[in-house]
């Protein structure tokens, strides 16, 4: 466990009359530092480049008068890097414990979804997402990619995502009209939810985690997809050479093996493989999908997450039940009409 000791020192208490709500960040300083980084060319995002980001968002976070941000904590301190002495918004650093693993942005996730926090950014790739949705189903997010496989969150500049995140949580542009619900893959076992993902779920002949990230894809029997992205990486390539990209939003079940068709993909940055596909089907909202009972490792958003021995019951279901994912775009363009930019408006 790190003891943030002097950082938590830094919290500052803040009281305004009124409903004004906070930005929400989460950076996860581990993402884009797994196994692909070695078997593939996997994007490396160093913690001074994810310091400087943070300071983009402050200056974003600073032009449309946000008041109030609540960081995660972490062991590189990245937030106190990047915010300490710099005038701006006041910084809140959640009172809770770090260890350096996914739990610790599930419980940040969860933390601020009691707090005002009216919308978060995360810095990481899908699986630092998952954690967070894990934490908070709903949450409004501006998901900025520097993870490994960057399916879920985009290329944004830091900038912008915080501008964006600003006009929303400030309530200067409707959320609901700058936002997509996105769908979530819910994995139940014997009954109850165990986890969920916000692009894939992988089937896994490996009956162990081992280095958790899945590279080959020799090792799976059957994909679930929550989408299919043209410009995506990872499982989720399977499914968008399989279905162009008018049904981007459609889930798919992929059952591997010989029989079928054989297409190329990129499934890890810098690796483009041949995968054999058996059959492939629309996934259905709300329909859950048994997995065929045998021992196996389930994987997560493209990391093996956890085994199921022979006798249990596991299910994938596809569901609508997920984070508000804010455009970038869209926000600043319905701020701009809005007249959220001129100088001289009352922002």
């Amino acid at each position: 466990m790190f003891n943030i000791g002097d950082f938590l020192r830094l919290k500052r208490t803040y009281t305004l009359e009124g409903s004004i709500l906070a930005v929400g960040i989460i950076a996860n300083p581990s993402a884009g530092k797994d196994i692909r980084r070695l078997v593939a060319q996997g994007r490396f995002v160093p913690v001074n480049e994810m310091v400087n980001i943070l300071r983009r968002i402050f200056s974003g976070l600073k032009a449309v008068d946000v008041d109030k941000v609540i960081v995660m904590p972490d062991p590189s301190m990245m937030c106190k890097v990047a915010f300490d002495g710099i005038p701006g918004p006041i910084v809140e650093v959640l009172d809770m414990d770090v260890f350096g693993e996914e739990r610790d942005s599930t419980t940040a996730g969860t933390l601020m979804s009691k707090m005002d926090v009216g919308c978060v950014i995360t810095l990481g790739g899908d699986g630092t997402n998952r954690s967070v949705v894990k934490g908070w189903r709903n949450v409004p997010l501006v998901p900025i990619s520097t993870g490994t496989n960057n399916t879920f969150p985009y290329m944004t500049e830091g900038t912008v995502a915080g501008l964006a995140a600003g006009v929303v949580s400030r309530s200067l542009v409707d959320i609901d009209l700058v936002s997509s619900v996105s769908r979530v893959l819910e994995v139940r076992v014997d009954g109850e939810i165990v986890d969920l993902a916000v692009v894939d779920v992988g089937v896994s002949r490996e009956d162990f985690i081992g280095a958790r990230a899945i590279w080959d894809i020799d090792t799976l029997d059957e994909i679930f997809l929550s989408r299919t992205v043209p410009g995506g990486i990872g499982l989720s390539a399977i499914g968008s050479r399989l279905r162009p990209c008018a049904s981007g939003m459609v889930g798919l079940h992929i059952m591997l093996g010989e029989g079928g068709s054989v297409i190329k993909a990129p499934i890890a940055p810098g690796l483009v493989s041949k995968v054999s596909v058996k059959k492939w089907s629309e996934l259905q909202v709300g329909i859950p999908y048994k997995v065929p009972s045998r021992r196996c490792t389930i994987a997560l958003d493209g990391e093996r997450s956890f085994t199921l021995k022979a006798e249990h019951l596991a299910e994938v279901t596809l569901s609508s039940n997920g984070p508000k994912v804010v455009s970038v775009d869209s926000a600043l363009d319905h701020a701009t009409i809005a007249g959220v930019f001129n100088h001289d408006s009352q922002m």
